[in-house]
């Protein structure tokens, strides 16, 4: 395991064509939960040139207009203008409607300790969970930082303070570690597009991305670019227009920024365009909470979780835990805290989180708000995976083992000692 080294992470707008797909598929799930918080369904985009395509199954009380959903995402990212455009983009649709499925006719909410054991995974996956100590929010810093540039960037194109930018910008962040800890800014990488060229010129858009997306961005970190630090703002030339217009996109591949920025695992399944029922989703969820409970409880400075599902079982097959040297307690034992104390059932994840009904809570959508800059690690929307409310209790687990242990030692030596008097 290397000490010292250099880590970038990336992160992209909303206007980047692969989140554009994320956040039209997530904002058909939340359509569909909103009305009818039972639906099953399972959303995937495609999008070129000037064309979107959409493909949806699913299973519903629901009645979803897929083309003007799509559409108003579209509008709103910012494509309202040029080559690909909210108005004059051609949106194909593959729909499929579900058979009634009575294995997913449940509310959670309702079931018992039975109930939740008989609800079984209906796909087979490998999902990753982490947290560290190196920022507030538990995050590898990287992906903190490479987000944060990339909503800087959103923002100041949003309020017309750099208004020439198009929806498109791409970030990356490399940091220097130390020991494993964060030591320096290594390097700053911005790939921002506009929409005519020499609008402005390449030095103006430089010094404008510095001062209004760098400098602002960084300006409450306690890691702070130096004198040594390498910025690279636009170093291929100008970026014009950006988009689909320039390349292609599609649903589910941007599981990186989704997650930790590559600085620990990510499952190769999708996050977004999935309902609640479906395990390579929320499993992802419950993973990070387990995982961030473990680094607020000081139970360890990094602590990566993998849970195995299988098809036609309840809960995983195996939880395993990696601290990288850093824990207080040995991975096994905190493996197994994990097992006595979370749930990390289908039904039991789903009924923790109120996974269902999340769209009709959060006006403006909720699965669709994820689809960008991250679905774990987010300061700015209250997670139900995010909470650190099973810190006192593993805590208290922890000093109830330690207590019995200690106890168990006086006894023996106890024992022992009456022995060599008795003899």
């Amino acid at each position: 395991m290397k000490s010292d080294f250099v880590f970038t992470s990336e992160s992209v707008t909303r206007g980047h064509p692969d989140k554009l797909c994320d956040q039209i598929s997530d904002a058909i799930v939340d359509h569909f939960l909103e009305q009818d918080p039972y639906s099953r369904v399972i959303a995937e985009c495609a999008v070129s040139t000037s064309i979107l395509f959409v493909a949806a199954r699913f299973a519903s009380d629901a009645v979803v207009d897929f083309p003007n959903v799509a559409r108003r995402v579209i509008s709103a990212i910012g494509y309202t203008q040029g080559d690909f455009n909210a108005r004059t983009c051609s949106v194909l649709t593959s729909l499929q409607e579900l058979p009634v499925d009575e294995h997913c006719c449940f509310d959670e909410m309702k079931l018992d300790e039975e109930g939740i054991e008989h609800i079984a995974a209906r796909n087979q996956v490998n999902v990753f969970g982490f947290a560290c100590n190196q920022t507030s929010v538990l995050m590898p810093l990287p992906i903190w930082l490479a987000h944060k540039l990339a909503r800087q960037v959103g923002s100041v194109r949003k309020q017309r303070l750099l208004p020439y930018l198009a929806p498109e910008a791409k970030t990356n962040v490399g940091i220097e570690y130390r020991s494993r800890k964060p030591h320096r800014i290594h390097s700053i990488t911005i790939t921002a597009s506009q929409e005519q060229e020499g609008k402005p010129n390449l030095d103006r858009l430089r010094r404008d991305l510095l001062e209004a997306v760098v400098q602002t961005a960084f300006a409450d970190e306690p890691v702070r670019p130096d004198n040594t630090t390498e910025i690279f703002i636009n170093p291929e030339g100008a970026s014009i227009h950006g988009g689909p217009s320039v390349h292609s996109g599609l649903t589910g591949r941007k599981n990186a920024i989704d997650t930790y920025g590559e600085y620990s695992r990510h499952s190769g399944a999708a996050l977004s365009g999935k309902d609640p029922l479906r395990i390579d989703r929320i499993g992802a969820y419950v993973a990070r909470y387990a995982a961030k409970n473990i680094v607020a409880a000081g139970l360890a400075e990094e602590c990566e979780v993998q849970l195995s599902y299988s098809i036609a079982r309840s809960g995983p097959d195996s939880i395993q835990v990696e601290t990288f040297g850093t824990g207080k307690l040995a991975d096994e034992d905190i493996a197994s805290l994990l097992k006595t104390h979370f749930d990390f059932r289908l039904a039991g994840v789903m009924k923790h989180f109120e996974l269902r009904y999340l769209p009709a809570r959060y006006k403006g959508g909720f699965y669709q708000k994820l689809a960008t800059y991250g679905q774990v690690g987010r300061a700015d929307m209250d997670l139900p995976w995010e909470r650190t409310d099973r810190v006192e209790l593993l805590k208290d687990a922890v000093s109830s083992k330690v207590r019995k242990r200690k106890n168990v030692t006086v006894e023996k030596g106890e024992t022992q000692a009456g022995g060599l008097a008795v003899s």
